[in-house]
């Protein structure tokens, strides 16, 4: 824009520079979502330790598979995770203070642990509340109000600063509040009116009108951003099932996510049964088409202590560590890199529940699972890094993880990068700015490793000008951007040619 002159002498004006740095996103944050003995239900909880998992949701529960998966994800290298509780049935505990009706802070049997006190100050109109699990946290709330126009209005205290009690709310929503504060001295426990609910089934995770409700696995609406998605089996011997999988498979797509398949309980009980059942068992679960680039199988479930049962070894699913796998590569060496190798150690797995052999692996590679393999030196690793569209009939694009999971990551930041463009005047000056920003973008990628090819022209590509988008496309209000990549490929196939020398035999 142009200044005005009005006076001799120099003038300044700053010119924009057109430069919109796009940043890349996240790579590794793992949603998880199943039971866990405490917390709020269908809601997504962001945490970045086990420690937060265990003040949060309760820790290790022998009927909670997510507990597990969650701990071997930290344990393993991860950051960042995602949490959504879900219960069949679960009923918060019941407080029996006179004129103050309390429940738990979450449904479940913990809250039959709670006690609280009714303490008076010397103010004649606030009181206090004294609140304590058996054996865990204790909270003092002091000076609350019953009055709703108090800054210490005991509802929105509760709400906001308590990780054990709530003021019941009635049928529409409202607090029930009584108009005087609660007798001097009352010390209630909670009667056993909490409860776990039932075992968890299908219904919990997705179906009809949760993704309207954003319940289940749909309650991930709720955050930002994720990029792994796992879905512990509902009992440790047992499967999730397959409809889960297959509701959560498009709802992946639809949000730039990998999903991390378990095997299923039955390939454990021998390496030559799973070798064989493996091809109909993927048929069952019906994750094919297009829509598998973005799913990942793992076979065989892990062995791991458990502290629940004095450090006794047992099989846990390999979900969890697998991301963590994934997050401590990502951090290392980048998302492109295939988190797998004899880098990718599963730490914590004192053994696999079935010992693959190379033939037996050799048979399952080429139908697109990925084995977790066990070395004299290594330990435990993962020895794979294909998609459920890595079968070698297939002949995919997206055969192997690390080429989905940076063309999942470059889309998702350019989208994100590119929200400026939005209602921008659509011609060249424009085309212009969105080339260098993403070209700039990828650029810095292909300085980082990220791309195959010695110079950029032969590692990436940005178009946006006359021949993207022609004069009909701007009638109508669109910009078309295209960028390609030459993706990093693993050497999965390492062939070593060796050959004597016949030194005596002339030519």
């Amino acid at each position: 824009m142009s200044i005005a002159l009005s006076y001799p002498g120099v003038y300044i004006q700053e010119v924009p520079s057109g430069v919109r740095a796009i940043s890349g996103v996240a790579t590794a944050i793992a949603a998880f979502v199943g039971a866990a003995p405490r917390g709020p239900l269908d809601e997504p909880v962001a945490i970045s330790s086990f420690g937060d998992y265990e003040r949060r949701f309760g820790g290790l529960a022998p009927a909670s598979t997510m507990g597990y998966a969650v701990r071997d994800f930290f344990r393993n290298g991860g950051g960042q995770a995602v949490i959504v509780r879900v219960a069949n049935g679960a009923t918060p505990a019941a407080i029996p203070i006179t004129g103050m009706p309390l429940l738990a802070a979450s449904p479940g049997a913990w809250g039959n642990r709670l006690r609280v006190t009714v303490e008076h100050p010397a103010d004649a109109e606030r009181f206090n509340l004294v609140i304590t699990e058996e054996g865990g946290a204790a909270e003092r709330h002091l000076n609350l109000s019953v009055n709703p126009a108090d800054a210490r209005f005991v509802p929105r205290v509760l709400e906001q600063g308590s990780a054990l009690a709530r003021v019941r709310r009635n049928a529409q929503g409202a607090f029930e509040v009584p108009t005087a504060r609660p007798a001097l001295g009352q010390t209630a426990a909670t009667a056993a009116s909490g409860a776990d609910g039932a075992a968890l089934t299908a219904g919990q995770f997705a179906g009809p009108g949760m993704e309207g409700a954003k319940t289940g696995i749909f309650a991930l609406e709720k955050t930002d951003l994720f990029n792994l998605l796992c879905l512990p089996p509902l009992s440790r011997d047992g499967d999730l099932p397959a409809a889960v999988y297959q509701a959560a498979l498009p709802y992946c797509v639809r949000r730039r996510t990998m999903l991390l398949v378990d095997p299923p309980a039955a390939w454990s009980a021998a390496p030559a049964q799973a070798v064989a059942a493996a091809g109909a068992t993927l048929a069952g679960l019906a994750l094919s088409g297009p829509a598998a680039r973005n799913a990942a199988l793992y076979f065989p479930r892990i062995i791991g202590s458990d502290p629940l049962r004095d450090g006794q070894v047992a099989p846990f699913v390999p979900c969890g560590a697998v991301a963590g796998v994934m997050a401590r590569t990502d951090s290392q060496r980048g998302v492109w890199k295939a988190p797998a190798g004899t880098d990718a150690a599963l730490s914590g797995a004192q053994g696999l529940e079935t010992v693959l052999n190379d033939a037996e692996n050799g048979a399952l590679n080429p139908l697109g699972i990925n084995c977790l393999r066990s070395f004299p030196v290594t330990g435990q690793v993962v020895w794979g890094a294909r998609t459920l569209r890595g079968a070698d009939q297939l002949a995919d694009e997206y055969k192997y993880i690390p080429v989905r999971r940076l063309a999942l990551f470059i889309e998702e930041s350019l989208y994100r990068g590119t929200q400026w463009v939005v209602f921008e005047p659509n011609d060249e000056p424009l085309w212009s700015q969105i080339r260098l920003n993403i070209g700039a973008f990828m650029q810095n990628l292909f300085r980082q490793g990220a791309f195959q090819g010695r110079t950029p022209r032969e590692a990436y590509f940005v178009k946006c000008d006359k021949e993207t988008t022609t004069q009909s496309d701007i009638d109508l209000g669109i910009v078309n951007i295209h960028v390609g990549f030459a993706p990093l490929k693993p050497a999965e196939f390492v062939v070593i040619r060796i050959q004597q020398i016949a030194g005596q035999v002339a030519a």
